[in-house]
C-alpha cells in the first residue's frame, strides 16, 4: 500500500511545535488514515479512523505526531519479561553507578500503558515523594505528553538540588537506524533525538549527563540528566551517533516513508506466498500499523494470539483479525507463528513450547521484513 505524497493538506490546520510552538517544519512520514491503535473493538466495526502523519519542526529538532483525534489511551496489554527485565537492567546499573542510595526520595512519569518503576526502586530502600525527589523517573510517560514544554517543565521542576530525572524513551536515531516507522501512532506524540532533548532541557535547568543504548523492541534510549551535565566518552559518543543517523536532516528522516510503504508489501507479499498457515503473535500497539499499512486482513492472517485477557475475543484495530488466547496455538491448529514483537521470541518459546513440538516454527516479523524468513 502506497501512502499519499507528502503534500500539506487543506483540511488541515498549520502545525506548530509541541514544544518550541514554531511552524517551521516539514511532514516526513504518512501512514494514511489509521485506526488507534489501542481500541481493540468487540462489535464487527467499522473502527474510526484518523490521518497518523509525523511532522518534524527544524526550530527545536523534535519529531513528532502531526495530528491526533484524542482518542483514549488503555492499559489492556500484559508486561512482558523482557520489559521487566529491561528495568532491572537500568536500575542495576544506577546502583552501580552510586545514582541509587537508600533513604534517598523518588518520584515516577510512567506511560499509562503501565510497567511502574516506583515500586521497583522503593524495595532497594528509597522512599516515594510527592513534591521534589532525588531521583525522577520517566517510563515511557513524556512520550504520551500533548504539549512537551509543559512536561518537561514539570519533570523539571520536581528534581531536587543534586537529584536526576531518568528518562526512557525511543529515540529518533533508534526510530531511523532500524527503519521503526511504525512507532508513530495516534496519541505517541513526541520523538527525541538526544541532542534535541538535551537542547530542550537546557531551557529547565538540567542537561543529559549520562545516555545509554540498550536493544530492547529494536533500540531503547536511557539518558540520565541533571543540574551539573559532565558527559562520559560513552554519553558523547551516543551523541555523535546520533547525529551521523541523520536525526537532523530533512531527507535522512524522509527514508521513513520509503521503509514504511517497502515493509507493508513486503509483509502483505510473504503473507500471500505462504502455503502453510500463518498466526500472528503479539496483538500490541506497534503491531496495528504495520498490519493495516499493509492491508493484513483474516485471510491472510486468520488470528493473532496475545495474553491479555481484555484484548481476547476482539479485534486488532482496523481489521477482522480476531484476538485469541495463546493457548489457541496448541495442538490442533497447524501453523507457523508470526512473532509481531520479536523481542518476546524467548518467553514464548518457553511458555509455548508445543508450537515447536508439532512442528510449527516462530518467525521474528524482522526477519521477514529483512528477507531472511
Amino acid at each position: 500500500m502506497v501512502s499519499p505524497a507528502l503534500q500539506p493538506r487543506p483540511d488541515h490546520p498549520a502545525l506548530r511545535c509541541r514544544h518550541c510552538r514554531g511552524v517551521a517544519g516539514e511532514v516526513v512520514l504518512d501512514l494514511g488514515a489509521q485506526p488507534g491503535c489501542e481500541q481493540f473493538a468487540g462489535d464487527d466495526g467499522p473502527d474510526p479512523v484518523f490521518g497518523l502523519r509525523m511532522w518534524f519542526c527544524v526550530g527545536c529538532g523534535l519529531a513528532q505526531l502531526a495530528e491526533d483525534p484524542g482518542w483514549p489511551e488503555t492499559t489492556a496489554g500484559v508486561e512482558p519479561q523482557a520489559m521487566r527485565d529491561q528495568a532491572e537492567r537500568v536500575l542495576s546499573r544506577l546502583d552501580a553507578e552510586g545514582w541509587l542510595r537508600a533513604g534517598q526520595t523518588a518520584a515516577e512519569y510512567g506511560s499509562p500503558h503501565g510497567g511502574a518503576w516506583l515500586p521497583r526502586v522503593v524495595r532497594r530502600g528509597l522512599k516515594p515523594a510527592n513534591g521534589r525527589a532525588d531521583l525522577v523517573f520517566d517510563t515511557y510517560g513524556l512520550l504520551h505528553e500533548p504539549e512537551q514544554a509543559e512536561a518537561l517543565l514539570t519533570r523539571a521542576a520536581r528534581v531536587a538540588s543534586g537529584g536526576a530525572l531518568v528518562l526512557q524513551l525511543f529515540s529518533l536515531a533508534g526510530v531511523l537506524r532500524h527503519g521503526q516507522w511504525g512507532e508513530l501512532r495516534h496519541g505517541h506524540h513526541a520523538y527525541w533525538s538526544l541532542p534535541a532533548l538535551d537542547q530542550a532541557l537546557r531551557r529547565f535547568g538540567l542537561g543529559v549527563h549520562r545516555a545509554w543504548n540498550y536493544p530492547l523492541a529494536g533500540e531503547t534510549l536511557v539518558v540520565l540528566a541533571n543540574h551539573d551535565p559532565q558527559p562520559d566518552d560513552e554519553t558523547r559518543a551516543v551523541f555523535a551517533a546520533e547525529l551521523a543517523a541523520g536525526v537532523t536532516e530533512i531527507d535522512a528522516l524522509r527514508t521513513l516513508q520509503h521503509r514504511a510503504d517497502t515493509d507493508a508489501a513486503v509483509l502483505r507479499r510473504w503473507l500471500s506466498g505462504r502455503k502453510r498457515r500463518v498466526i500472528g503473535y503479539g496483538a500490541a500497539s506497534r503491531s496495528v500499523p504495520l498490519l493495516c499499512h499493509a492491508g493484513v486482513e483474516v485471510d491472510l492472517l486468520p488470528a493473532v494470539a496475545d495474553a491479555s485477557p481484555a484484548k481476547q475475543w476482539r479485534r486488532v484495530p482496523g481489521t477482522q483479525i480476531p484476538v485469541v488466547p495463546p493457548e489457541y496455538l496448541g495442538p490442533g491448529q497447524p501453523a507457523d507463528v508470526l512473532l509481531l514483537l520479536p523481542q518476546l521470541l524467548d518467553e514464548v518459546r518457553r511458555a509455548l513450547p508445543e508450537v515447536e513440538d508439532r512442528g510449527g516454527r516462530w518467525i521474528s516479523v524482522h526477519d521477514v521484513l529483512a528477507g531472511r524468513a
